[in-house]
């Protein structure tokens, strides 16, 4: 391959990423930036990738790594503007508590504790939320002298609700993986059920954060999720429990053929794929099994993010990456709404050299001249 020319990949990528990256330009879009986790590798640091830190270790992580990224690739990738502590909102209760888990961290890694063991704590779980009011339960009760203070300090706002724990994974969560499915199975009338609760708490606490900020669902488009356990489900039982919860949603938030409507299931659910054709998303992110062709055959209309495997990467196998991303410039180049990037998270230990590596790919496999 010839030697990669950065200011060149860089001019290139800003008229890639056009029209949701539908476009004839003249070459493939990069959709990776890192992430902040990455830095420890990188840099030779101790530390928990996945766990808070603090606000000014971060910043100065976050900058001396950017300072390596100008010079290897010629551009600051993570953010060091972090607002004050001060200038953070007091916490806001999560979907899962209002099922009943708690979010904790165990083995360095936040989780989602189970609150439902058997089908008739699900029951009375459900009579409970129907019955909630979410407004007092999720927001603190220094959360109006707070929400002033910060705003008339720094012109903050609340963050509004647009992305969420996907049904299925948070199903699986609440009632644990095994059980869940036996309640599909078993007593489809109280999965329908649970699932049209999470759809009404869902639509209820994004409607709260709405008042908060000051804003309509009419006026602020897009929503999406992250439901990696959808693959666990068969077509059945997705069209069951999950396909109604993101088509109301969807129908509600993101409405419009342009609106953003997201789905991001880094897992091998390509069997769903035709299920998730009829909600007619704008943005994927799915699993390293799950092929450009194969999706865009049933979401012609959607930026497929993907599909380099994120262990090849982490991993920095230069043979896997320049055959990952081979392949996907190759389908990019047929298939047009493609932007490359890692078919899930971006791990600590994936490198800048591993980047570079994949930027010179893109200008060598994925133009159009």
């Amino acid at each position: 391959m010839q030697e990669l020319d950065i200011a060149q990949f860089w001019r290139d990528d800003e008229a890639a990423h056009a029209n949701n990256c539908f476009n004839q330009s003249v070459q493939i879009p990069l959709g990776i930036r890192m992430s902040d986790e990455c830095v420890f590798a990188e840099l030779g640091e101790e530390g928990t990738p996945w766990m808070p830190i603090p606000q000014e270790r971060r910043i100065e992580l976050n900058r001396r790594y950017n300072d390596k990224s100008e010079r290897m690739i010629g551009k600051r990738l993570l953010k060091e503007d972090v607002l004050p502590e001060d200038a953070r909102l007091p916490g806001v209760k999560r979907i899962g508590e209002v099922f009943g888990g708690k979010y904790i961290y165990h083995n360095e890694t936040e989780w989602l504790t189970q609150s439902v063991h058997s089908t008739q704590e699900l029951e009375r779980l459900l009579d409970q939320v129907e019955k909630m009011d979410l407004r007092a339960f999720m927001l603190p009760e220094n959360w109006e002298a707070e929400k002033k203070r910060v705003y008339e300090r720094y012109g903050v706002k609340p963050a509004l609700m647009r992305h969420i724990r996907g049904p299925v994974t948070l199903a699986c969560s609440i009632m644990g993986t095994e059980d869940f499915i036996f309640l599909i199975l078993d007593e489809p009338d109280l999965a329908r059920r649970f699932a049209d609760v999470i759809t009404k708490v869902t639509l209820g606490m994004a409607r709260v954060m709405d008042e908060e900020y000051g804003t309509t669902a009419e006026e602020t488009r897009g929503f999406s999720f992250a439901d990696d356990n959808c693959c666990l489900l068969t077509p059945d039982m997705y069209e069951l429990f999950g396909y109604p919860v993101l088509k109301k949603i969807f129908d509600t938030y993101a409405p419009d053929a342009r609106d953003s409507r997201y789905q991001h299931s880094d897992s091998a659910m390509g069997h769903l794929l035709p299920i998730l054709g009829r909600l007619d998303l704008t943005g994927v992110n799915f699993g390293p099994t799950v092929l450009i062709p194969e999706i865009r055959k049933h979401l012609p209309h959607a930026r497929i993010d993907g599909c380099l495997s994120p262990m090849s990467f982490m991993r920095n196998d230069v043979d896997a990456i320049t055959r990952e991303v081979a392949r996907d410039c190759a389908d990019a180049l047929v298939y047009n709404g493609v932007n490359i990037t890692t078919a899930g998270s971006i791990n600590n230990g994936s490198s800048l050299k591993s980047l570079r590596l994949i930027m010179q790919i893109i200008q060598n496999k994925g133009r159009r001249d």
